[in-house]
C-alpha cells in the first residue's frame, strides 16, 4: 500500500500527536485485553489483534498465563540493562504498569521492527506484540507504537454468547456451568464451576477443542487416544482405568479414562478424554475433570455437554 507524500505526512502528524484520539479501547473477540489501534490499522482477519490493508503490520494480541508478567517483572529487575543488545522499557497503562521491548530483525528477507508487551491481568497475563516493516516504520514509529501501549486496557469480563460463538461448532447445552473462559480464540474453551483465580482443579470442569490431524486405522487410534490422555497437563500420577472406541452423535469416537492428582492441593480426580474423529481436518477432542468424590454426578453433566455439541450450518 503506497500513500502520497502529504498523506503520509498527515497520518504521521495524527498518530504522533494524538494516536488514541480520546477513543475508545478494541478488544479482539474472546479477550480481555484490548487497546487503541493507530490510524490505518484494523481488526485482523487471521489473528486476534490488528493488522494495516496489506498485512504488514500486525499487532497481536494474546493472554497468557497469570505468573507470565510476575516472571517478566523479575527478569527486567534482576538485568535492567536488558541483553544481546535489548533494553527492557515499562509505561503506565490503564491496565497497569507494563513492561516492554523494541528490537530489530526480518521476516523473510524484510527488515522489521518488533515490539512485545506485556501487562497485569486478574487471573492472566496480557500480551502484545507488533511487528512493523522498514517501509511503514517512519508511519508507524516508536513513538507511536509506544503511545498505543499506553492505551492498553482490560475488560473484566467477556460474554459467554461472545466466547461460545467463536468456536468452530455449536455448544448447546452448558450443563450449569458458570464459568467459561476462552483458552485460544477459536480454538477452545473451558467450562467450569471454578474460577480462574482460585483455580480449577477442585471442582468440576471440561475443556473443548480441536485437534489436528488424527490416525485413521483402528488399533492406531486407540493408542493415540491413551497417550494423549497420558499428557494432559496438570495430572500427576496417571493411570489409564478405562479406553474404548465409542460413537459420538453418530461419528466414530474413543473414550479414555484416567486416576491421577490434580492442583497444588493434590486433589485426587479422575479425568474422561473424548476424541471425536473426523474423516479429514480436525477432530473434537473434549477433556472433562472432577474430584473422584464428585465424580457421579460430574460425568452426567460432562456426557450431556458432550452431546450437545453440534456442527455450525
Amino acid at each position: 500500500m503506497k500513500l502520497t507524500r502529504p498523506l503520509a505526512a498527515l497520518v504521521l502528524l495524527v498518530i504522533s500527536a494524538c494516536p488514541a484520539l480520546a477513543a475508545d479501547a478494541v478488544y479482539p473477540p474472546g479477550l480481555r485485553l484490548g487497546m487503541v489501534p493507530l490510524v490505518g490499522l484494523s481488526k485482523a482477519k487471521t489473528f486476534p489483534g490488528f493488522e494495516n490493508e496489506d498485512g504488514s503490520v500486525k499487532v497481536l494480541i494474546t493472554e497468557l498465563p497469570s505468573a507470565a508478567y510476575g516472571e517478566v517483572v523479575a527478569a527486567f529487575t534482576a538485568n535492567p540493562a536488558g541483553s544481546n543488545g535489548i533494553k527492557p522499557d515499562k509505561i503506565e497503562t490503564p491496565a497497569g504498569l507494563a513492561y516492554f521491548t523494541t528490537e530489530s530483525g526480518k521476516a523473510g528477507t524484510t527488515p522489521v521492527k518488533r515490539y512485545s508487551m506485556i501487562v497485569p491481568g486478574t487471573g492472566f497475563s496480557g500480551y502484545v506484540a507488533v511487528q512493523v516493516p522498514e517501509n511503514a516504520s517512519k508511519i508507524y514509529t516508536d513513538e507511536a507504537v509506544k503511545q498505543m501501549f499506553a492505551t492498553a486496557a482490560i475488560r473484566k469480563e467477556v460474554s459467554a454468547e461472545e466466547q461460545l460463538g467463536l468456536m468452530p461448532f455449536k455448544i448447546t447445552e452448558l450443563a450449569g456451568f458458570k464459568d467459561i473462559r476462552t483458552l485460544a480464540p477459536g480454538a477452545s474453551i473451558i467450562l467450569a464451576d471454578g474460577n480462574e483465580s482460585a483455580g480449577y482443579e477442585s471442582k468440576p470442569f471440561m475443556i473443548l477443542g480441536l485437534i489436528g490431524a488424527t490416525p485413521q486405522a483402528a488399533d492406531d487410534r486407540a493408542r493415540f487416544a491413551q497417550e494423549a490422555a497420558l499428557q494432559i497437563p496438570g495430572v500427576r500420577e496417571s493411570r489409564v482405568t478405562m479406553s474404548e472406541p465409542i460413537r459420538i452423535n453418530g461419528q466414530q469416537g474413543f473414550e479414555t479414562r484416567i486416576d491421577g492428582i490434580s492442583g497444588k492441593d493434590k486433589t485426587p480426580v479422575t479425568v474422561v478424554q473424548w476424541i471425536r474423529f473426523s474423516g479429514g481436518g480436525a477432530s473434537l477432542r473434549i477433556i472433562a475433570s472432577a474430584p473422584r468424590d464428585q465424580w457421579s454426578d460430574a460425568f452426567t453433566r460432562f456426557r450431556a455437554v458432550r452431546d450437545g455439541i453440534q456442527p455450525k450450518g
